[in-house]
């Protein structure tokens, strides 16, 4: 997987932006969206994540019947930018997503499964070990 210079600069610059907007930082609710999200906290922007997680799905089945597929591309779009408000609040960041999605590089992805269930039992059982 190759993610050119290009995007991650977009991604880069925009991350910066809601950084920008973050109240700590001096984001201005009553002018900023994403300042407002961020001030009303993880419930309002996870709300809009589910939302917008929706409308990709509707726009994907609508595009499977025939309709534009570039409606899929703008409701992905709203998607990723509610996800990087999430980021930003949690102190990550696109480079963040950008790794581990290199580091399931050649990865199956039953496998990658398969591993995460692994170790998630190994955790389970070491908590209910004394």
């Amino acid at each position: 997987m190759s993610t050119s210079p290009l995007s991650q600069d977009a991604l880069a610059r925009l991350a910066a932006v809601i950084e920008s907007r973050k109240p700590a930082n001096g984001g201005d609710a009553e002018k900023s969206y994403v300042t407002r999200l961020l001030a009303r906290g993880p419930d309002a922007f996870l709300k809009k994540i589910g939302e917008e997680a929706t409308e990709v799905v509707m726009a994907a089945k609508d595009a499977s019947n025939g309709a534009d597929a570039a409606k899929v591309v703008n409701e992905v779009a709203d998607l990723w930018f509610h996800s990087m408000i999430a980021l930003a609040y949690y102190g990550l960041s696109p480079a963040d997503v950008i790794a581990e999605l290199a580091r399931r590089e050649g990865t199956s992805g039953i496998e990658e499964k398969a591993l995460r269930k692994v170790q998630a039992r190994e955790i389970a059982e070491e908590r209910k070990s004394p």
